[in-house]
């Protein structure tokens, strides 16, 4: 059984030409014509890669500080002691701890949109990465989540920094700022991103790195963007 767009998505779908890949210009122009639900919908931007995530040589991963931010409240908890859990704190995480906090995570607590540990705490958190695996949110060097500078970590994070990494049929997918943005807003975001995902090109990664780009905003089709320009 099929499930029935709504009349405003059908509507959205009637305006993106068929066949057709937009520039980011263009393509963040057309989203702001589209009939957006009364919410300050999500603009996401989605990437199809030819790389074999299930090879470890072939996984993209990383992070990139978006000039504008999400738009959104990031909620961030920190595993840490001493020093390293004070500055945390005072830098405006919303969860500063060690093995409370773990513990909490174990027993079920995924209610945050980034976790940040120091070198000396990651023992202790590898035993809880079957919970913060699968949801993106163990904490990991590549992405500056794993540092005694935790203070920075929590300044980056809750400026607009965000860590993707390619799932296993080879997408990855970002927020990168909300409808209400201005164009030239989700412009600079998105460009930060998809260069981010270029430059995050795997060595042993073989053929047409990049399959497809794609922007949309919550509850609308995506627009088909032109990845021409994108060359890794």
């Amino acid at each position: 059984m099929s499930s029935k767009r709504s009349k405003r998505y059908e509507k959205a779908a009637a305006l993106i030409q068929k066949g057709k890949n937009y520039s980011l210009e263009d393509a963040v122009a057309l989203l702001k014509t589209l009939p957006t639900p009364k919410f300050d919908a999500t603009v996401t931007v989605s990437a199809h890669l030819g790389v074999d995530p299930r090879k470890s040589d072939q996984m993209v991963r990383g992070s990139v500080a978006l000039p504008h931010g999400t738009g959104k409240q990031v909620k961030v908890i920190v595993f840490a002691s001493g020093d390293a859990a004070k500055a945390a704190q005072e830098a405006g995480a919303d969860e500063v701890g060690f093995e409370d906090l773990i513990k909490k995570v174990q027993g079920g607590y995924t209610d945050f949109d980034a976790a940040i540990a120091t070198p000396d705490a990651m023992t202790e958190v590898r035993k809880i990465a079957r919970v913060l695996g699968p949801r993106g949110l163990m904490p990991n060097p590549k992405t500056g989540t794993v540092t005694d500078d935790t203070a920075s970590a929590v300044n980056a994070v809750k400026a607009g920094r965000i860590d993707y990494k390619v799932d296993k049929s080879g997408n990855i997918a970002a927020a990168c700022g909300k409808a209400s943005f201005s164009e030239a807003q989700l412009v600079e975001n998105a460009s930060a991103f998809l260069e981010s995902i270029v430059k995050a090109k795997p060595a042993s990664a073989k053929g047409n790195y990049i399959q497809s780009f794609t922007l949309a905003a919550s509850m609308l089709p995506g627009v088909p963007l032109d990845t021409s320009s994108y060359t890794a």
